[in-house]
């Protein structure tokens, strides 16, 4: 059986036609260009959803582990306000009240005698809880 061309049909085709049987190259190189993009635009998706993480990274504990969370919810929730929120924390630069206080305490620590960060033991509560009742 030897392959003709119909009577009616052009006889100069496009070269995108494959006759019966053999590999369609357009098909196939539009089948990969196809997974390449899907691909290439998922992980962009992934590294601007991450956006306000990588910008916490260097932050305080505290701020980065809420700025994850928050993007953690909005990846599940699909609630773009918790992603617009964590990229607000973590463009905000939160003082850190934590050392002055620290400070603070070991000061009062030193001028009552104590070794600093011995001001707060259990081993001290008791004997001034004795203290009180024995009076």
């Amino acid at each position: 059986m030897t392959a003709s061309i119909h009577p009616s049909a052009p006889h100069s085709l496009p070269g995108f036609i494959t006759a019966p049987g053999e590999t369609d190259v357009f098909l196939v190189g539009a089948g990969i260009f196809l997974i390449v993009i899907v691909v290439a635009f998922g992980l962009l998706f992934l590294r601007i959803h991450t956006l306000p993480e990588r910008m916490a990274h260097g932050s305080q504990k505290l701020q980065f582990e809420i700025v994850a969370v928050l993007g953690l919810l909005a990846l599940f929730t699909h609630i773009h306000l918790f992603w617009v929120a964590g990229l607000l924390l973590a463009l905000v630069d939160i003082p850190d009240f934590g050392t002055p206080l620290r400070r603070i305490a070991g000061s009062t620590e030193k001028l009552a005698g104590l070794s600093p960060g011995k001001g707060d033991t259990e081993s001290d509560k008791p004997a001034a809880a004795q203290g009180q009742h024995g009076s």
